[in-house]
Parts: C-alpha cells; structure tokens; sequence
C-alpha cells in the first residue's frame, strides 16, 4: 500500500485547501490539507486571528514547490491505515502530521 503520481489539483472544487491527486495502484486517492493548516505551516508564529489567509493560487503554488514533503507526509499518514486514518482513503493532513513529520516549507 504505498502512493504514486502525486499532482495538485489546479480545477475548479468547492474544498477550502490544497487537493492532491495520487494513485495506490489503480484506485484514485485525495490527499488534502485545509487552508488553515496551510497558513500555520507557513508563518507558525503568527496568531490565526491576525494572520492573513493564503489565497488558492498561493497555497497551489507552494504544494507544487513543497511537493516532495508533502508526498512523504500522506504516504506516511495513508501507510498507517484507517487506524490512524479515519477517512482512508482520503489522507486528511493535519498540521499534527506535518509537524511530527519535521518538514519544513519552502517558501516562494
């Protein structure tokens, strides 16, 4: 069970975030992670309250710079099964994910 082929879904969804495409053989996986948790990986010192929020062509932008990080984050949430994954197939990332992963974020 493992994920290939990751791409950013740039088409218009009615999802407040950053969508993933990729593939565990055959079946069609989503990999998302919310514009919230995107703004906090961003500027993590930064209050939500007073932060501004990144607009859809910004956090697209960063997951086709991020790519490769963000691809180790899902295949390692999507690896650990629905035990870990509620919604699995689907991988949900969560700032928690992104953080126990050590990534760091490159910004644009």
């Amino acid at each position: 069970m493992t994920l290939a082929g990751f791409e950013v879904d740039e088409t218009p969804h009615n999802m407040d975030g950053l969508l993933l495409h990729a593939w565990d053989g055959s079946e069609r996986v989503e990999a998302f992670i919310s514009r919230r948790v995107m703004d906090s990986w961003v500027d993590p010192r930064q209050p939500s309250r007073t932060r501004r929020s990144l607009l859809r062509a910004q956090y697209n932008a960063l997951g086709k710079l991020n790519l490769a990080a963000i691809e180790r984050i899902a295949v390692s949430k999507y690896q650990r099964g629905k035990a870990f994954n509620r919604q699995h197939p689907f991988v949900d990332i969560l700032l928690s994910d992104i953080t126990e992963g050590e990534e760091t974020l490159e910004l644009l």
